[in-house]
């Protein structure tokens, strides 16, 4: 992996998280409050389980699993 390949999945993310605000600004906003009444063990465990669904499809896509 070189520096191009880090920068566009960086520019893909910056892309994929800007979306949901741009359509819908309100479900956006309802849903950042949600996330304020999870306990820190919740907000990890979604944490963890995004990381490693992340590094499969990472793995899956590149080939090396």
């Amino acid at each position: 992996m070189d520096w191009n390949d880090l920068l566009a999945a960086f520019a893909l993310y910056l892309v994929l998280e800007g979306l949901l605000p741009f359509v819908s600004p309100d479900n956006w906003r309802k849903s950042l409050m949600m996330l304020t009444r999870f306990k820190d063990g919740q907000l990890r465990f979604f944490g963890l389980a995004s990381m490693l669904v992340g590094l499969s499809l990472l793995l899956y896509v590149r080939g090396g699993g």
